[in-house]
C-alpha cells in the first residue's frame, strides 16, 4: 500500500506540474501625471485622463504589450514620487532640465516647449520683455521650469510685486481671469491650447522668458532596461507617421521631434 501511495503521490505531482498555464495578463506600468494640464494630459466632462500624452502613452504600451495606469501625483513631489516607486514612468509634458537630471533618467526629447506670458485680454500693460515684470503679481505652476527659471534669478523674482504658484493650471488661469495676478508665465503647449478655448479671455505675448526646453518621457534613474523598452517601442510610433497623426489631432500640426 505505501509504493501505491507514494507512486499515486508522484503522478499526481507530475501532472499538477504540467496543467499550470502561463499567465495572459499584461505587465502593469504606472505612469505619473498631473492630471489638469491639458492638452498633455487632463479630464474630459466625463471625468476620463485623457490628452496628447495620453495618446501617445497608450500607443507605446499597446506595442509594448503591456498596459499603462495613469496615476495623478503631486507635480511639484514627482521626482519623490518616482524613487518612491509609486509611479514607474512620468509622461505628462516633463520639461527636460539639468536640475532633473539629477534624479530622472529621460527618454530622447520628443518635443520643444519654451516659456511664454499670458494676460487678459486687452491688457498687456505695457509688457515686451521679462524686464516689464516689474511690480507686478506674476503666477506659473509649481514645480514647472518657469519656477526653476524664476528662482534661479534672484534680480529678476525681486522685481515683482509678489510671485505666486499653484499646483495646477486651471487654478491659475481663473486667477488670471479674475485680475488675482497681472500675468503668468506659462508652458507655451499649455497656454495655447488654454486660449484656444476661451480666446476672448487670454492673449499671449510673444516673449520668449528663459531657454527654450525639450520634453522628454522620465524614468528612475537606474531603469535603464524600462527606459529603452519603451524607448524602442515609442521610436516605432514616430518612424511610421502615428506620433504625426496624434499631434495633428492635438495641435493642428506636426510637433514631434525627429531623432535622425
Amino acid at each position: 500500500m505505501r509504493k501505491i501511495f507514494l507512486l499515486l503521490l508522484i503522478i499526481l505531482t507530475v501532472s499538477g506540474c504540467g496543467s499550470e498555464q502561463p499567465s495572459n495578463t499584461a505587465r502593469k506600468l504606472v505612469i505619473g501625471i498631473d492630471d489638469e494640464y491639458a492638452p498633455m494630459g487632463f479630464r474630459n466632462e466625463k471625468g476620463e485622463i485623457i490628452g496628447f500624452d495620453i495618446d501617445l502613452a497608450e500607443e507605446t504600451a499597446k506595442r509594448m504589450g503591456v498596459e499603462f495606469k495613469f496615476l495623478p501625483i503631486n507635480w511639484n513631489s514627482k521626482e519623490d514620487e518616482l524613487d518612491s516607486g509609486r509611479i514607474d514612468i512620468i509622461w505628462n509634458g516633463l520639461d527636460i532640465t539639468p536640475e532633473r537630471k539629477e534624479r530622472i533618467l529621460y527618454s530622447k526629447p520628443y518635443m520643444d516647449n519654451r516659456q511664454i506670458l499670458l494676460v487678459q485680454k486687452d491688457n498687456d500693460q505695457g509688457i515686451r520683455s521679462e524686464n516689464d515684470l516689474e511690480g507686478k503679481i506674476v503666477g506659473t505652476q509649481a514645480g514647472s521650469n518657469s519656477e526653476t527659471y524664476i528662482d534661479q534669478n534672484e534680480t529678476l523674482k525681486k522685481s515683482f510685486k509678489e510671485f505666486k504658484t499653484y499646483r495646477n493650471f486651471r487654478d491659475a488661469f481663473s486667477d488670471l481671469e479674475n485680475g488675482v495676478v497681472d500675468v503668468l508665465i506659462v508652458d507655451e503647449i499649455a497656454g495655447r491650447f488654454e486660449m484656444s478655448k476661451v480666446p476672448s479671455k487670454f492673449d499671449p505675448i510673444e516673449v520668449t522668458i528663459g531657454p527654450v526646453t525639450e520634453i522628454g518621457i522620465g524614468f528612475r534613474k537606474d531603469d535603464t532596461a524600462l527606459r529603452d523598452e519603451v524607448q524602442t517601442a515609442f521610436d516605432s510610433i514616430i518612424k511610421d507617421g502615428t506620433a504625426r497623426k496624434i499631434s495633428e489631432q492635438w495641435f493642428q500640426a506636426d510637433l514631434i521631434k525627429l531623432h535622425r
